[in-house]
């Protein structure tokens, strides 16, 4: 592997990638968003045949590159999702094809919209200077754009992404009781409330008391939601720390977090999911809570905004770390 440069519409583009066939190389990218990390493939056209099993051979961290997720940049007209999204909105003119680390398909990612958006720049195919990127994701269009990095946190750049409608699926009996499901965590002695939220994929927040449980829950083994998620869920563990005032005189919450995330495991970081624990403690908190929330995951720090149209904004960094040629005869010689 050989170290990419960083972001920039003035980077040569790399010619798409190669179909897979017998003898023949994939050409990736290596990325993560606070640590939750992804391969990443320049699919333009579509000619790529993604299997599952293909994905898990990627993103296998002994036999394969490793990530939590493969992300594939295809024109969203050759894809029936991506003709959806066309309907909507004209300007969403790429896909993000994202699929979990043991070869499901999924709806999106949080920290992978950011990662996209810089692999784009990478390639040449969008430019923040223009303006805002439209781009199209199975649970509709996502909008991102450039921001500053806040003040004391260690990144060089940050993105925002509109993250589209978020909701309580329990309603309103759901945000009285404050839960509406139940959790099992290993190495937690009993059972917690947790409430459902919906951010495009599903969530189900429950809120520990301290660090130390925090610390103790073991993720390695994913956690029994009653009643059971039809498509499954996305488990976070979060532990509020109050709020602080920014320089500039905003008040903004502050939450800690570990997740667990479906057809993956214990993540460094879920974007999603950070947007989820955020709205969670929001709600707990009821009437005058602030609107900004920064959630500290073991990967880093993101942002989360409940914007006033019911909508939610994440932000937070993205990184290329490194492009590669992939061997495929090799790759999938233990198949």
């Amino acid at each position: 592997m050989t170290s990419a440069p960083a972001p920039t519409s003035t980077v040569a583009t790399p010619a798409p990638a190669e179909v897979p066939s017998h003898g023949a190389t994939l050409q990736v990218t290596k990325g993560h968003g606070t640590q939750n990390d992804f391969v990443l493939l320049d699919d333009r056209t579509g000619a790529v045949e993604l299997s599952a099993a293909l994905v898990r051979e990627l993103a296998d961290r002994r036999a394969g590159l490793g990530g939590d997720g493969v992300i594939r940049v295809v024109a969203s007209e050759r894809l029936p999702e991506g003709a959806v999204v066309l309907a909507e909105e004209p300007a969403a003119t790429w896909f993000m094809d994202y699929r979990n680390a043991d070869g499901s398909v999924a709806e999106m990612c949080g920290n992978g919209v950011r990662v996209f958006a810089a692999y784009l720049e990478r390639l040449g195919l969008w430019d923040a200077a223009d303006g805002e990127l439209a781009l199209g994701t199975r649970a509709g269009v996502r909008r991102v754009r450039r921001v500053p990095v806040p003040a004391g946190i260690p990144d060089d750049v940050w993105y925002a992404v509109d993250m589209g409608r978020w909701s309580v699926p329990g309603g309103a009996a759901a945000v009285e009781a404050g839960a509406d499901a139940d959790v099992e965590v290993a190495g937690l002695p009993v059972a917690r409330a947790a409430l459902s939220i919906d951010v495009g994929n599903p969530h189900t927040v429950l809120a520990l008391p301290d660090e130390a449980e925090l610390a103790a829950a073991d993720l390695t083994r994913a956690p029994v939601v009653t009643p059971v998620p039809p498509y499954g869920t996305n488990v976070e563990l979060v532990v509020p720390l109050g709020e602080e005032r920014t320089p500039e005189g905003t008040v903004v919450g502050r939450v800690r977090m570990r997740v667990h995330e479906r057809g993956v495991g214990e993540t460094r970081s879920c974007g999603t999911g950070a947007c989820a624990a955020a709205l969670a403690v929001r709600t707990w908190a009821g009437a005058g809570a602030p609107d900004e929330w920064l959630v500290d995951v073991p990967g880093g720090t993101v942002r989360v905004t409940a914007l006033p149209d019911g909508h939610v904004e994440l932000a937070g960094p993205a990184v290329l770390v490194a492009d590669a040629t992939v061997d495929l005869t090799a790759l999938t010689a233990g198949r």
